[in-house]
């Protein structure tokens, strides 16, 4: 069977977001008064397996092995419906 799993990636609490900051400079500086900008990367990624569970396990184990660099980042998964 097909599903669709969003991985939603995010700096852990305490890591400097080098490019949040960036882009919240610039948009003080075009005159949006901003207090705070995070990133997030957020991959839907399609694949098959024989349940939501084991699709879910998959990508698990894809996010720690490639996706999510665990000692500054934190990821979950969810059913894109």
């Amino acid at each position: 069977m097909q599903y669709s799993l969003e991985v939603r990636i995010e700096l852990k609490k305490g890591v400097i977001d080098a490019e949040g900051e960036t882009v919240k400079k610039t948009l003080n500086l075009l005159g949006y008064e901003v207090e705070g900008v995070n990133t997030v990367s957020v991959y839907v990624i399609r694949l098959s397996a024989e349940s939501e569970e084991e699709a879910m396990e998959k990508m698990d184990e894809a996010a720690r092995r490639l996706l999510a660099n665990p000692v500054i980042q934190n990821y979950s998964i969810s059913a894109v419906k």
